[in-house]
C-alpha cells in the first residue's frame, strides 16, 4: 500500500496557477474522486488521478473547485478569503491559516 502525503492542508490558503485564483482548501482527496465524465469535459491539462486533489473555496465568489495538486501553490498573499461559506468550516484564522469549525461549533 502507498502512502500519499499532501503538499496542502485543510485551511490553507493558496494560489491556482493556471486560473489566477486565491481560496482555501477546505477538504484534501489522497487521489481523484470525481467521476470520468467530469474529469474528461473539465481537467483539460489531464493532471494525475493518483496524486492529491483539493476541495476549494473560491475567494471573492460562490465557488467551489476541485484542483489537482499540480495546479495549486501556496498563496503569497496574507489577505483573508472572501466566501460566503467560509464562516461555516472555519472559526478564524491562526498563523496564516484557517482553524476548521468542528462539529458541535
Amino acid at each position: 500500500m502507498n502512502t500519499v502525503i499532501a503538499k496542502f492542508f485543510v485551511g490553507q490558503m493558496v494560489h491556482h496557477k493556471l486560473f489566477d485564483y486565491r481560496g482555501v482548501i477546505l477538504d484534501v482527496d489522497p487521489a481523484y474522486s470525481g467521476s470520468e465524465t467530469w474529469y474528461e469535459k473539465v481537467a483539460v491539462s489531464r493532471p494525475p488521478k493518483d496524486k492529491p486533489w483539493y476541495h476549494v473555496l473560491q475567494d471573492g465568489s460562490g465557488g467551489r473547485t476541485y484542483v489537482a495538486e499540480r495546479n495549486l501553490e501556496p498563496d503569497p498573499s496574507s489577505d483573508p478569503i472572501r466566501h460566503p461559506d467560509l464562516d461555516d468550516h472555519f472559526v478564524g484564522m491562526n498563523d496564516g491559516a484557517y482553524i476548521l469549525r468542528r462539529a458541535g461549533n
